[in-house]
């Protein structure tokens, strides 16, 4: 909370309360019909509450001044909270990016001669390894030598 909003608030409160002694001795007075002492009274209560507007206005002054830091914070949080999430995203774009590349260059890798063997060891099992490409089928053996497949279709019918 800003200064002179407090100041304001409680500098009015303060006035507001002084204000209803003045006045309680003007009511007496009235009761008794001693103008003087009414009159006196009334200057009092006058001078406490145009004190009391003072202080309204200097408690209006204050709340505006708050509620402009307000908003400039409030805009320089949102700056912040921009500029962090800009930086993750860059972040993580570049992560992503270098996994993609971790990940092409896994799969294969290139021998000093400019073969490609597979970086993936071969299973212990099996002579061959069949792998499908989009064109045509074949099969490697274990020294990387392309059998092709032969595609026949053998249909048997049980009688």
């Amino acid at each position: 909370m800003h200064i002179k909003t407090m100041e304001g608030l409680v500098g009015a409160s303060t006035n507001m309360n002084l204000l209803n002694t003045p006045m309680r001795v003007f009511k007496e007075a009235r009761r008794r019909g001693d103008t003087a002492t009414m009159e006196r009274a009334m200057g009092y209560v006058g001078e406490f509450a145009d004190k009391t507007e003072e202080y309204k206005t200097k408690a209006a002054q204050g709340m505006e001044e708050d509620a402009k830091e307000a908003r400039e914070r409030e805009k320089s949080e949102r700056e912040e909270a921009i500029r962090k999430r800009r930086e993750e995203r860059e972040k993580l774009e570049e992560r992503i990016d270098e996994n993609r590349d971790t990940d092409t260059n896994q799969d294969t890798t290139e021998t000093g001669r400019g073969e490609k063997d597979n970086a993936n060891p071969e299973p212990a099992d099996s002579d061959q390894i069949k792998i499908r490409s989009g064109k045509e089928s074949a099969i490697y053996t274990k020294t990387g030598e392309a059998v092709p497949v032969e595609q026949s279709v053998s249909i048997s019918i049980s009688v």
